[in-house]
């Protein structure tokens, strides 16, 4: 290129300014309707996340049911075409205007790549270049053109993908909220006094309203308390907190007399096993579901038989064709759908994994059946000897197991005690049991 641009240079400077009208305009041009093409891409994220959505409904496994009892197949088409046209129509606006445009472009390259060769033509038919400079003008300006051409393709094509990646950079630059001090400091092993919340406040991002609010009382060491209130009492925000997945906007966390934020938070995490009422259910092999509670652990076979045989998951995956091996869920060929009480199990069995000081069950036995929530309770109380654990259920059966309950109404302690004192003392306690001990009556 700097060859043929000197060659140029020094016989016909002229042609370097043709060369640029034949090329610049069009460059320019394409850098523009990438930009373009990126802010309609950028604009119509929620739409196209609408489309995937719709999609991923009306061709999954988990929605099959409903799509085909309630006929919500020709909904999901119809929406999924309405939104699909409205985004196609926009693309084929922008595909116009860019075909028009670069035609125009195109074309004035075209004039300048001819107005070139027709200088050339001129000077030598005047007789300022001989045939032989014509020969090496032509063939110059043709080769360094393609050149030129190809590389500023390459850069718009660079600087179009550049736009996306400008936006992955910026995620990748996203700081977590959430994080260890300096200074962090081990948990305690073992825990000696417990949890203690003192007028703890907490709301969601972006919502005005309080999930919990002047929320105070003790967690013992070694203490199974159980968690009782109607939905919306604050009891899984509660368990979100004690397993720093926040931090409080009032009041404070002490561990041991230390606030919870003064602990290294990989270690307060590797110390708290829990699960929650929407766990994931991993579409991996029935081992690796239970080995993800603790990814070092994976590859301990030992320690997740232990595991699955704590949370009573062993018979299911006996089961199983493969055992420990098979491959779980309807996503892949390969894979064996379980039940809902099944995959509760081994979830159950994934939080027995970490071996942690702190056990959280959220609403754990939802799918189980009356006889397997008893004895899945009946083996957490007798596993949680020595440890500190939380229990989150709406059947009183289960919670009468717990050392101490706590109930909570709009995201205040209401009351605590046993479930005899708790029946005593009447109150919101004493109702809901009342309700749900009716329907058996």
């Amino acid at each position: 290129m700097v060859s043929f641009g000197v060659g140029l240079l020094v016989y016909a400077p002229w042609l370097i300014l043709l060369l640029a009208v034949a090329l610049v305009p069009a460059f320019i041009g394409e850098a523009h309707f990438n930009a373009l093409g990126y802010t309609l891409n950028f604009q119509w994220t929620p739409e196209r996340r609408q489309l995937e959505y719709l999609r991923q409904t009306g061709a999954s496994v988990e929605t099959a049911k409903e799509v085909k009892i309630f006929n919500l197949h020709r909904f999901l088409i119809d929406r999924y075409r309405t939104l699909a046209e409205k985004f196609y129509l926009a693309n084929r606006a922008l595909a116009r205007r860019r075909a028009l445009w670069g035609t125009v472009l195109a074309a004035l390259g075209t004039l300048g790549y001819y107005v070139a060769y027709a200088y050339i033509a001129w000077r030598t038919v005047r007789g300022d270049f001989s045939i032989g400079d014509l020969t090496f003008l032509s063939g110059s300006f043709m080769r360094l053109r393609q050149l030129l051409e190809g590389l500023l393709v390459g850069f718009s094509q660079v600087a179009g993908q550049a736009l996306y990646l400008d936006d992955l950079y910026s995620f990748f630059e996203i700081e977590p909220e959430i994080v260890s001090r300096p200074d962090a400091l081990p948990v305690p092993r073992p825990i000696r006094e417990g949890f203690v919340f003192e007028n703890v406040g907490f709301r969601y991002p972006g919502n005005e309203h309080w999930a919990l609010r002047g929320l105070s009382f003790q967690l013992r060491a070694g203490e199974v308390l159980a968690l009782v209130g109607e939905n919306g009492a604050g009891k899984t925000t509660l368990v979100k907190l004690l397993a720093r997945l926040y931090d409080p906007d009032e009041g404070r966390i002490l561990l041991d007399g230390r606030d919870l934020r003064d602990y290294d938070l990989d270690d307060l995490r590797a110390n708290t096993g829990v699960i929650f009422q929407d766990f994931v259910r991993y579409h991996l092999t029935a081992g690796e579901n239970i080995g993800v509670g603790r990814v070092e652990a994976m590859h301990d076979m030992e320690r997740i038989r232990d595991a699955a045989r704590r949370a009573m998951a062993d018979e299911v995956i006996e089961g199983l064709p493969l055992g420990y091996d098979q491959l779980v869920g309807r996503r892949f060929h390969s894979g064996v759908d379980l039940s809902g009480g099944q995959w509760q199990k081994i979830a159950i069995a994934r939080a027995y994994m970490r071996d942690a000081q702190v056990m959280i069950l959220d609403e754990p036995t939802a799918a189980l059946d009356a006889r397997s929530e008893f004895e899945v309770f009946q083996r957490f109380k007798e596993l949680s000897a020595g440890r500190t654990a939380v229990l989150i259920s709406h059947r009183f059966s289960s919670v009468r197991m717990a050392d101490r309950i706590l109930v909570l109404s709009g995201g205040r302690v209401e009351a605590s005690g046993t479930h005899e004192e708790l029946m005593a003392a009447g109150g919101r306690y004493a109702e809901l049991f009342e309700l749900q001990a009716a329907g058996y009556r």
